[in-house]
């Protein structure tokens, strides 16, 4: 392997860790409840809110940081999420209190957010066109590692300690793993051009990339600049389709229900007929292995069958598994004992189409749509409505389960993966194998999203 080839594959596999962090805290909330719940006796609504905490920080994150990112730099906003998360994870474990532990995922979602966001981003400008689709996808794969991660932990903890302060302090890992990649890395050559250190750029695109002309290539991004290299950028017309598609495919990732199955998978399997805690906590391991496994499908072919064929084939199968989820808590007094083996198999196979499509394209999508000189601001736009999303549906979801049933609540999500496809098919590019300029350029020249 050359030494180019080398830096690039080690600076990608070192900043998609920060995907450990998000990962991690995803999961780990969905066995730690089960105990939580032992420890205070909490209400459905209150249930909610304690899983949901960390996406009120996240939302600051998301929102806040994005400017952050533009001004500092991308490296510089991971290591700080990393310190903050490691920090967080600590003040989650002693919490004295239910509203301590709240206020303590509340700080920690703030890290959860803004990585989010950094990293797809940090990925999609150091990444060379034509493998940009699997460099993003490395973030989806680490967050699959991270669940996969905070399950292994929630069954050695169940098993063990049936302790949910050692789960929920086992957090420091992922955050001392991403801390220590960081350092070694430097910033995008994007973000150094776009502060005028041309230099850097150099010196960055030369480790990474090898014997690549620099000077064109600095060059080319400096064309996507509507005023040089000026901080200031004025909103235009042509800018709403991309905060469409961005916007949008995180409602598609969400709204479809994924949060649903990570976060509360544990309590679904013990609805569906697991006696104990710790076997609900093994069946959801499962799933965990199925997600990270499944990751490396879109790693594998989103740059070459492309981001959009991957997405039908995805929706539908979701579509598909939550229409069986629904009929069998329909019919769960016919399928008696049978019910929880069916659960497994179609939250399985839920989670084997969602892992090779909605969470790595969705993340790769909207680290390309966007010109260089509002990237930063507007995928943290983008992450800040991922979030938004996500606590409607985290909260609502033990809601609809006491309001409306399993069944229907299940098949409301089926309803939004056809609203979903739709979107897919009309609104959303085909970005495989175009440089990022070129599809800024595509934006400007008013090209339809269809025509890409």
């Amino acid at each position: 392997m050359k030494k180019h080839d080398f830096w690039l594959y080690f600076t990608a596999l070192m900043a998609a860790l920060g995907g450990l962090l998000s990962g991690y805290d995803t999961g780990v909330i969905s066995g730690a409840l089960l105990f939580i719940n032992q420890t205070w006796d909490l209400s459905v609504s209150e249930q909610g809110f304690l899983v949901s905490s960390v996406l009120i920080g996240a939302l600051t994150g998301a929102l806040t940081t994005g400017v952050f990112a533009d001004i500092f730099g991308r490296k510089k906003m991971i290591i700080a999420t990393a310190i903050m998360f490691f920090v967080g994870s600590i003040l989650c474990a002693v919490a004295p209190s239910v509203e301590f532990l709240i206020a303590s995922r509340i700080f920690t979602g703030f890290a959860v957010g803004a990585v989010n966001f950094t990293t797809p981003l940090y990925l999609s400008e150091v990444s060379p066109k034509e493998k940009r689709g699997m460099f993003v996808s490395l973030f989806q794969l680490a967050i699959t590692a991270g669940i996969l991660f905070s399950y292994v932990v929630n069954a050695v903890f169940a098993n063990v300690a049936h302790d949910w302060r050692l789960m929920l302090l086992a957090g420091v890992v992922p955050a001392g793993v991403l801390f220590i990649g960081m350092l070694f890395l430097n910033d995008t050559p994007r973000w150094l051009v776009l502060k005028g250190r041309d230099e850097d750029a150099k010196n960055a695109f030369i480790k990474i990339q090898g014997n690549i002309d620099t000077d064109y290539e600095i060059s080319e991004i400096k064309k996507s600049f509507e005023t040089g290299t000026n901080n200031k950028f004025e909103f235009k017309k042509w800018l709403i389709m991309p905060f469409v598609v961005g916007i949008g495919i995180m409602f598609a990732q969400i709204c479809t229900g994924i949060n649903t199955i990570i976060y509360y998978a544990p309590t679904i399997f013990k609805m569906a007929g697991f006696d104990s805690n710790q076997s609900a906590i093994y069946a959801t391991s499962l799933i965990g292995i199925v997600n990270f496994l499944m990751t490396f499908v879109a790693i594998a072919y989103s740059d070459k069958i492309g981001r959009k064929p991957l997405l039908y084939i995805g929706l539908t199968g979701v579509m598909l598994s939550l229409i069986v989820m629904g009929g069998v808590f329909a019919l769960s007094n016919e399928l008696g004992s049978l019910v929880k083996w069916f659960a497994v198999g179609s939250l399985m196979f839920y989670i084997v189409c969602f892992a090779f499509s909605l969470g790595p394209i969705g993340m790769t999508l909207i680290s390309e749509v966007f010109p260089l000189k509002v990237r930063g601001v507007a995928m943290s736009i983008c992450i800040f409505f991922n979030f938004v999303f996500n606590f409607m549906v985290t909260y609502s979801f033990p809601l609809m389960l006491h309001k409306i049933g399993a069944a229907y609540t299940f098949w409301f999500f089926v309803i939004i993966c056809i609203i979903c496809l739709f979107f897919v098919y009309y609104l959303v590019p085909e970005t495989k194998g175009i440089a990022l300029e070129k599809i800024e350029e595509n934006w400007k020249k008013g090209v339809k999203a269809r025509d890409f």
